[in-house]
């Protein structure tokens, strides 16, 4: 499961009313919270982000949570 699979899973939303909400398939959606290789869009983050009524940034935070620069030194 994805970061985006878990933090929707925690909120426990669904993911028809989502998609309804957004246009987004729910077929793509399913590929967003399962497949590791499907990338998000920054469009689709927002969107996501309003049909589940919380702030954009917070989703943002915890999808990329691991994500870090590389240490040049």
């Amino acid at each position: 499961m994805t970061e985006l699979g878990k933090f929707l899973s925690k909120k426990s939303v669904n993911k028809a009313e989502i998609s309804r909400r957004t246009d987004i398939t729910t077929s793509r959606l399913s590929d967003l919270c399962l497949k590791e290789y499907a990338r998000l869009t920054a469009e689709e983050l927002y969107l996501i982000a309003l049909a589940i009524d919380v702030n954009p940034s917070e989703v943002f935070e915890e999808i990329f949570k691991n994500v870090e620069l590389k240490n040049i030194a």
